[in-house]
């Protein structure tokens, strides 16, 4: 596997971890365990759809799961700012969390370009093998 990808797999596992221990200290109040449920479970859905996304079959669902994860990562954004926003975090507990998950959400974005690129460009090369396929040939 390319160093690249194991790398951020480690980084999406740790992201989790991190969110995890973090839901851990929040207050008992129904709202801020709420929270952290939904917060732990998008965390751990950017984890393992990228891991899944790393396995994937084809091109198409490689982009689509890298999708899902981007998804889950704006999400656990959403969670972190709503925690600080109704006062039950502060910002200075989230700012290294909601640091990481910016971060995160840029480098799964630029890999989806990436794949959008390479599709793209690979749709073109066989829409150009069929069209020479088809073309007689003059004399």
């Amino acid at each position: 596997m390319n160093p690249k990808t194991t790398e951020l797999q480690d980084r999406t596992r740790r992201f989790a971890s991190q969110i995890i221990k973090y839901c851990q200290s929040l207050s008992q109040t129904p709202a801020a365990q709420e929270i952290g449920v939904q917060l732990t479970r998008s965390a751990g859905s950017i984890d393992s759809n990228y891991r899944v996304a790393c396995r994937a079959r084809s091109l198409a669902e490689f982009i689509a799961k890298l999708g899902v994860a981007i998804e889950e990562a704006d999400e656990a954004k959403g969670w972190l700012l709503l925690l600080v926003e109704s006062e039950l975090a502060t910002s200075e507990s989230t700012r290294d969390l909601i640091r990481e998950v910016n971060e995160l959400i840029a480098i799964l974005v630029a890999s989806r370009k990436t794949a959008d690129r390479r599709r793209e460009r690979e749709s073109l090369e066989r829409h150009a093998e069929t069209a020479t396929r088809r073309r007689p040939h003059r004399k």
